[in-house]
């Protein structure tokens, strides 16, 4: 992975998404970061030619928090990858 994108999602993307996962789901800072690095949405994040980075956080999480529900990746009505 790239080095300025690494630091894009470490520094931009990440941290607001573990933000809202911590108040959305009552869970610990360590226990969000852990869950979120463990998904396929992060998996997909991570790869930059995915552009999922693109999303807003908030966008992110509700993709998150739709695959700890269901399993499944569903991405937003303005388009997708994957």
């Amino acid at each position: 992975m790239d080095e300025k994108f690494q630091a894009l999602l470490s520094i931009a993307v990440i941290p607001q998404v573990v933000d809202i996962i911590v108040k959305e789901r009552n869970l610990s800072e360590l226990e969000a970061i852990k869950a979120f690095y463990h998904s396929k949405t992060y998996e997909l994040l991570e790869k930059e030619e995915t552009k999922v980075w693109h999303y807003s956080p908030l966008t992110i999480y509700h993709i998150w928090n739709t695959e700890q529900e269901t399993g499944e990746i569903m991405w937003p009505e303005e388009g997708g990858m994957a």
